[in-house]
């Protein structure tokens, strides 16, 4: 493993996010992971999987899906490169309560949990990042219920794309449909209703 590599990769990161993190935190964190290639389609942890890692996706794409009680898969959400997957066990849950596939073939890196979170309590910086990605998150999670309870399905596709141009185009539609609550083919309609616009 090149640690000044990844080092660096993460500092890219925190950069295009605005964290404020030193070099020197971000290596703690480097340290303490593991990182691996996972091919386009495996799936990265399972629904009732222990918690005790967390995951960065580093480059590529994955995806977050429920199984409801028909076995429908529902998009919950997508993790592209510089952000968390398989987070669950940083919000309490012992057990997964989501599927994670690769999207793509995907970098990624997976710390222990605990570890983090003790480096959280002990780094200032690390603890202001991860109080930025709570509200970061908090944010997200106000926007899909506003999405759901105002928006109509053209509206939500329509914020999707502005808020995430570029998954628009990585993600295959079925999925995009049921992250929006909606259908394929209703998810295809008003496609083209906004081409013939």
């Amino acid at each position: 493993m090149d640690k000044e590599y990844f080092v660096k990769q993460l500092m890219v990161f925190a950069e295009k996010y605005g964290l404020d993190v030193s070099e020197e935190a971000v290596g703690e964190i480097v340290s303490s992971a593991s990182f691996r290639v996972v091919k386009k389609g495996e799936i990265l942890a399972s629904i009732g999987d222990d918690t005790a890692y967390a995951g960065l996706t580093l480059s590529g794409l994955a995806r977050a899906y429920y199984i409801d009680g028909d076995g429908n898969d529902i998009t919950r959400g997508f993790a592209p490169e510089g952000t968390m997957f398989m987070d669950e066990g940083f919000f309490g849950y012992t057990e997964r309560i989501c599927m994670w596939e690769a999207l793509e073939e995907i970098t990624i890196m997976t710390c222990e949990t605990a570890v983090i979170k003790k480096i959280i309590r002990e780094n200032n910086a690390v603890k202001d990042v991860w109080i930025h990605l709570l509200e970061s998150a908090l944010r997200y999670k106000i926007y899909r219920e506003n999405g759901f309870l105002v928006e109509n399905a053209t509206e939500r596709y329509i914020h999707f794309k502005k808020c995430y141009p570029e998954l628009s185009e990585r993600v295959p539609q079925r999925h995009i449909a049921t992250y929006l609550g909606i259908t394929p083919e209703s998810l295809s309609r008003i496609r083209s209703a906004m081409k013939d616009e």
